[in-house]
């Protein structure tokens, strides 16, 4: 339950749809064959289909860039995606949320200060799990710090609880509504709940536990389409990546009328 109405300070609406934009791949990644300039415009391209399709906010990931660094980016990643957002917010004035995989909570922050974004997507906010990249640990301290100290204090955090493509056994023991409790009594904006992996939807069980149990906002992290999405009604916020592209596939480009379509059926209460 959003208690502090933080989706509606951020979006001007009391409950959001926020697109992805996936980023190709960034300069010193391993998949990189576009320079700054073409990624920036295919970025734009994508916010502008958002916007038009009716979207609330928008959500930068660097997705491409795989495989990825484990919390170190490098600063090349930084600059890229700040330049980036810095080009997205001009073009398309709606609020931005910035995340740098993996667990990069830190960089995103100081990309989303300098490009004026308004809010973080971060994994291992609390707890710890095993992704990927390895082991990811709880950087709730650290971020949040560090957000003071560069002056960041209105970027808001949101912080993926039991996060996708990870394994939770080392914190079987907690469950999925003390891991949002605990990230909400760490100072978290608001929590994400999200699928076992990219376009996997969230169990609508979790998603109703755990906005029954905190008072910052629940967002669902992935898995959002057409058919599943009145099945959320305690969510404040969506993220939607894949369904909205062609074929479904997240590294497809969006296909504008899926995107219209969803819009609609959020607006209609779907």
């Amino acid at each position: 339950m959003d208690a502090l109405h933080v989706i509606n300070t951020v979006f001007g609406v009391p409950r959001a749809l926020i697109g992805v934009i996936h980023l190709d791949a960034l300069p010193g990644t391993p998949g990189n064959t576009l320079d700054i300039g073409a990624i920036t415009s295919r970025a734009v391209d994508d916010a502008r289909v958002y916007r038009d399709a009716g979207f609330d906010g928008l959500l930068i990931e660097n997705t491409h860039d795989r495989p990825y660094l484990k919390t170190n980016v490098g600063p090349e990643v930084v600059a890229a995606v700040s330049v980036i957002g810095a080009e997205v917010r001009r073009a398309v004035p709606l609020p931005l949320g910035i995340q740098i995989l993996a667990g990069a909570n830190s960089s995103a922050v100081a990309a989303a200060l300098a490009c004026g974004a308004s809010f973080v997507r971060v994994e291992g906010f609390v707890f710890a799990h095993v992704a990927d990249e390895g082991l990811i640990e709880a950087s709730a301290g650290a971020l949040l710090r560090y957000r003071r100290a560069i002056g960041a204090g209105h970027i808001k955090v949101f912080a993926d609880v039991k996060k996708k493509h990870s394994a939770h056994a080392i914190t079987a023991d907690v469950d999925i509504v003390e891991t949002a409790k605990a990230a909400v009594f760490f100072q978290a904006d608001g929590v994400i709940v999200s699928g076992i992996s990219t376009g996997e939807p969230a169990a609508p069980d979790d998603v109703r536990s755990v906005g029954q149990a905190v008072s910052a906002p629940t967002l669902v992290g992935s898995g959002i389409s057409l058919d599943n999405l009145g099945c959320y009604p305690e969510a404040d916020a969506f993220i939607v990546g894949s369904s909205i592209k062609r074929e479904g596939l997240w590294s497809n480009p969006i296909d504008v009328e899926r995107a219209r379509v969803l819009v609609r059926a959020f607006r209609s209460g779907s």
